[in-house]
């Protein structure tokens, strides 16, 4: 089932709740909060009943500088100017959205549709369902089999099926339209006495607003003259009415997921506005985005021109704010003595701190622009190796008056370079031997990162000793951010520079190594300074504490071999999948072709209200599943279908979905990742992206490349070793999870069976069945392999009869035999509840610990969810930790003997 992303129309939505018909309110200072107050109900409806898996928001910036004016300057010029009730609540919702962790996108010059339209755009072709949460009209042009409008007041989805039966044309036509009619909101001026309904009318008849123009001669007389007056508007029209879908803003959809919502950073908003109502609903929601405001974390973004310190959004959605920092001293090594007296310092240190400036958030192709070192509070060093001769900024000091965004160009008689550097040749020849020394402890912020920059130079970083980035995450790995911003903010009370006032934003946004030099040592030595500082608070909580041994026995020696994986890379036959694409694109056009025929006619297989209509309407199948957007047509509604019924749709459907998944997110995506220096695609390893301690992967995902089906198979293929000398090297446990569960439940029956080396789940099946385990049934081993890998993920009778076509009765029938007969595992399920309720927290094999508040929530949903998390901490987390002690251990040794 595809995931689904919603984007929030800020602006909109915000206006909609200014003038929502709801009773006025005041904080207890008196501030204006209706709008804040409605938009942040629509927030929490939205987050409850839709359940997005990503979540954004857009905003509009100025309308005076949107490229429009330029087009018309009466674009919207007669709007009245926005009450001041309306700003001061803007600002407030802002703050809030921001402050949960959503990301907040906007671009000087562009509007708000124009970022939706640029979105969706560069989101064409991968696996994912997006709704724009607006009923702006103008958005209808965005609608397509993966795209829809989404109102959130009336809880309506407008596809491309419901726009053409409410309104009379298609998200292709909606142009044409607009064009005829205009838009008086806006100031757009169209053909006088032509609405909306008369457009549409014409459209459909002529096909496009020109065509309307060339067949005048047909119309009435009134209408023929309005129209032949149009001729000379109507490019004029299209221009104001068409979306940009090129706007320069590279849309990071990891960003955006919904793992978690910071709601603590809101907490003390509602608190002073007096919302305590909502207040309390914030204890409901467990999902949302990544750790906000981060510098660098694990996610690289798609364009690589954000220096080190966030994505597109974050530095969209926070504005530059006042900080005070005293009593620094932040010293630029910009000559080859000053070099020497530096390196000596380091030699002499146990420890340091160190942080890399780069081009570019990809570690592997990126440039180095600089190296930041500390080793004690309030002082750093920074020594620079890159400066862009021509830089726009180049010279330009935040005495000068101007913002790094101000848009100079290079011919504005600034200096012709950004500042004094030393030769990367000589930098790297005199810091190699004290960064390769492993007698030196080094500390980073995500070192793994910086460890990466330096080994495209050579320099392989030894005695990498602490990360803040992890510690933090192991010492609280579901409450406060654990970003750089994030972390000095919350425990050390200090704001650090905001990356916007050097490289600016949006479509003026340059690069690092453009800013001049002495601006970037005071923004990389705080980098350094701060780090260390984190280091010197966070080290104190890991020594002695609960997570100590995993902290250095585990995890910090794992950003080693995550280190050595990320430079490596993976080699790819993309002739392969080249030819693979090929085959699958035919294959899609066949079934497309089959579904046609077993319909009847032909009908959109990507549109779900079309698929709706083919099997409910027409061939009378039965529904499964209805939602609030009509009837389902998901994959387990399919699958049920095909169990129940012997028409062919459904089966045809899923495999043409099987095939247009792979495709797009796997066959057509992996060869634009390969990276043009190395020949390799790097992908990106997140020690800290779950709570369980699983390790995940981005760009691309690697660990969810199918391998069961024949195709999955053909992919993996793609993946080789490189060259002759080389082989790809497999190691993995086998159901690693029940053994797990099987070493701490201590069920004699189950610890047999895998001393046995038996098919698992064959041998449940016999046991619950009681017969010899030859005569097992694949129905039998199926509902077996079900219950197994559902006691992990805390899977219900209603979950196990669904999965598996049966009966509630029959699915309950079914557990209950199986845990009379494997007792000693629902000992174990109950012991790891007990202990969540009277400690607070799940714990796993090497003393990860996951915080469960929810475990003593008085809503029985979220105490079901507690419980759930309860166990699969203990069972999946254990398995994390294994499977990383695995990992050090094979890289160890495989170091060993490259080294013998």
């Amino acid at each position: 089932m595809a995931k689904t992303l919603y984007i929030i129309d800020g602006h909109a939505q915000i206006y909609r709740a200014f003038y929502a018909p709801f009773r006025d309110l005041t904080s207890p200072d008196g501030e204006p909060t209706r709008a804040t107050y409605v938009f942040c109900q629509l927030l929490f409806n939205l987050l409850r009943d839709r359940r997005p898996d990503y979540l954004a928001m857009v905003m509009d910036v100025s309308t005076k500088e949107v490229f429009r004016r330029q087009i018309d300057e009466n674009y919207k010029a007669n709007r009245d100017p926005a009450p001041e009730a309306l700003h001061v609540q803007t600002d407030r919702i802002v703050s809030i959205v921001s402050g949960l962790g959503i990301p907040i996108y906007r671009l000087p010059g562009f509007e708000a549709d124009d970022l939706l339209a640029t979105i969706t755009a560069q989101l064409r072709g991968q696996d994912i369902d997006t709704y724009l949460v607006s009923r702006d009209k103008d958005l209808e042009q965005l609608i397509s089999p993966r795209v829809y409008l989404y109102d959130p007041q009336k809880d309506e989805v407008l596809d491309a099926a419901t726009l053409q039966e409410t309104k009379g044309y298609s998200p292709q036509q909606a142009v044409e339209v607009q064009t005829l009619a205009g838009d008086p909101t806006d100031n757009v001026p169209g053909v006088p006495g032509i609405g909306v309904k008369t457009a549409a009318k014409l459209i459909n008849q002529y096909g496009s607003a020109e065509a309307v123009v060339k067949h005048a001669a047909e119309l009435t007389p009134k209408m023929r003259e309005r129209v032949r007056a149009f001729v000379e508007q109507l490019p004029i029209t299209r221009k104001l009415v068409t979306l940009r879908r090129d706007a320069p803003l590279e849309f990071d959809l990891p960003s955006c997921a919904l793992d978690r919502l910071d709601v603590s950073a809101v907490r003390p908003i509602f608190a002073e506005l007096g919302f305590s109502r909502l207040m309390g609903a914030l204890d409901s929601f467990h999902v949302a985005s990544p750790p906000r405001g981060r510098r660098r974390q694990d996610l690289p973004l798609a364009s690589g021109e954000m220096g080190d310190r966030g994505s597109a959004a974050d530095v969209a959605a926070s504005p530059s704010e006042q900080r005070t920092l005293e009593g620094h001293a932040y010293e630029l090594v910009d000559t080859p003595e000053k070099l020497e007296v530096l390196v000596a310092q380091l030699g002499e240190q146990s420890a340091f701190a160190f942080d890399t400036e780069t081009t570019s958030l990809h570690p592997v192709s990126t440039s180095l622009v600089g190296l930041s070192f500390s080793w004690r509070s309030g002082e750093a060093y920074y020594v620079p190796v890159r400066a862009t001769v021509g830089s726009p900024f180049a010279g330009l000091l935040p005495s000068a008056g101007l913002p790094p965004s101000a848009g100079l160009p290079p011919s504005a008689g600034l200096p012709p370079s950004a500042g004094p550097v030393l030769p990367v040749e000589l930098v790297v020849a005199k810091l190699k031997p004290i960064l390769q020394d492993p007698s030196i402890r080094k500390v980073g912020h995500n070192i793994k990162f910086d460890s990466l920059v330096l080994r495209q130079l050579d320099i392989e970083v030894a005695g990498v000793a602490f990360d803040t980035m992890i510690a933090s995450f192991l010492l609280d790995p579901t409450g406060r951010p654990h970003s750089l911003d994030g972390l000095a903010e919350a425990l050390l009370n200090h704001r650090m520079i905001p990356i916007s006032d050097l490289i600016g934003k949006g479509k003026g946004q340059i690069t690092m190594d453009q800013v001049d030099t002495s601006r970037v040592c005071e923004y990389a030595s705080e980098d350094a300074d701060f780090t260390w500082r984190l280091f010197s608070l966070l080290d104190q909580q890991v020594t002695g504490s609960p997570i100590e041994r995993l902290f250095q026995e585990t995890e910090m020696p794992l950003v080693d071999v995550l280190t050595e994986m990320e430079h490596n890379g993976i080699a790819l036959n993309t002739s392969l999948l080249a030819a693979l694409g090929d085959s699958m694109g035919d294959q899609m056009a066949d079934l497309t072709e089959k579904l046609h025929r077993a319909a009847g006619h032909s009908f959109n297989v990507d549109s779900t209200k079309q698929l709706a209509g083919v099997l409910y309407d027409e061939q009378g199948l039965p529904v499964i599943r209805k939602t609030k957007t009509g009837r389902s047509t998901d994959a387990d509604c399919l699958e049920s279908l095909v169990e129940r019924t012997d028409h062919p749709i459904p089966k045809l459907v899923l495999e043409y979905r099987s095939f247009a998944k792979l495709k797009s997110t796997y066959v057509d995506s992996l060869p634009k990742m390969v990276c043009p220096r190395t020949g390799r695609v790097h992908a990106t390893f997140h020690q800290t992206g779950t709570a369980t301690g699983r390790l995940s992967s981005s760009n691309p995902n690697l660990q969810n490349i199918p391998i069961r089906t024949e195709t999955g198979r053909r992919i993996r293929a793609a993946f080789v070793a490189g060259d002759e000398d080389s082989v790809i090297l497999t190691a993995d446990y086998s159901q690693i999870e029940l053994r797990v569960l099987a070493h701490f439940c201590e069920d004699p029956a189950l610890m047999e069976a895998f001393h046995r080396g038996e098919d698992i789940h064959r041998a449940v099946a016999a046991e619950v069945h009681g017969v010899d385990i030859s005569e097992v049934t694949p129905a039998q081993r199926s509902a077996a392999k079900a219950v197994n890998f559902g006691i992990i993920y805390g899977q219900t009778a209603y979950g196990l009869s669904r999965s598996l076509g049966i009966s509630a009765t029959q699915a309950k029938t079914f557990i209950e035999t199986y845990f009379a007969r494997y007792s000693g595992i629902r000992r174990f399920i109950d012991r790891c509840i007990a202990t969540a309720r009277k400690t607070g927290y799940a714990e796993t094999i090497l003393g990860r610990r996951r915080p469960i508040p929810e475990i003593h929530s008085r809503n029985r949903q979220q105490v079901a969810f507690a419980e759930r998390i309860a166990v699969n901490t203990v069972v999946q987390g254990s398995a994390a930790d294994l499977i990383k002690r695995a990992m050090i251990d094979i890289h160890r040794e495989l170091k060993s003997r490259r080294h013998d």
